[in-house]
């Protein structure tokens, strides 16, 4: 068993990474993540950053950002300073090591990997840790992103899929000619809440 004392946590005292409780971590980013989209729907900016800088310095930010980036495809590939975060105690350590105060981030790995038509392709690849900050810094700015952003827009967006804009086009299309039972068997896909509000069930940031 790996047992490493988190300093600075009293909170959390000795932390051992399978004894994390994943399901109040993530329930604890989601609360902030929801309060985060109520500020900048208030326009309280104010609010907005402080509960930005919350949520980064939080035990349940870091950890969810490790666990991202250790789960991935990517997790077997290190930076250039070939470390990899690939046992339960350099887990720990890695939630330990998101630091603002002194943090640098370091270059990038330049790798070339082969493409269809035999040519090579240069791909980058940050450390452990640059990826884990990019993590956990992308839990704080995507509830202001998804916010603020085009509600009738759904490529590369989180908690939307394709039924979302047949849904947004359901509703555009309405009275047009085409019947609710006509665009439901034309696009089975089509999710009903979707069809209605144009926006995903599962979306926290409507919630």
């Amino acid at each position: 068993m790996t047992v490493t004392i988190m300093t600075g946590a009293a909170s959390h005292g000795r932390t051992d990474w399978n004894q994390i409780n994943w399901h109040k971590v993530r329930q604890t980013v989601r609360r902030l993540q929801v309060r985060i989209a109520k500020a900048v729907k208030e326009g309280r900016w104010g609010r907005v950053k402080a509960l930005q800088r919350l949520l980064t310095t939080s035990f349940s930010g870091k950890a969810l950002a490790v666990k991202r980036v250790t789960e991935n495809q990517g997790k077997r590939m290190p930076g250039v300073d070939r470390i990899i975060w690939n046992s339960p105690g350099k887990k720990v350590r890695g939630i330990l090591s998101l630091k603002r105060r002194g943090y640098r981030p370091q270059p990038l790995k330049r790798v070339f990997i082969p493409k269809a038509n035999g040519k090579l392709r240069p791909l980058g690849i940050p450390t452990m840790i640059d990826r884990a900050m990019q993590a956990l810094h992308l839990l704080a700015l995507l509830p202001i992103a998804e916010t603020t952003a085009d509600p009738n827009s759904y490529g590369f967006r989180p908690y939307r899929a394709a039924r979302d804009a047949i849904g947004r086009c359901f509703l555009s299309l309405k009275g047009k000619g085409l019947r609710n039972g006509g665009w439901m068997r034309t696009y089975p896909g089509a999710s009903t809440t979707s069809a209605t509000t144009g926006l995903s069930p599962t979306s926290p940031w409507t919630r």
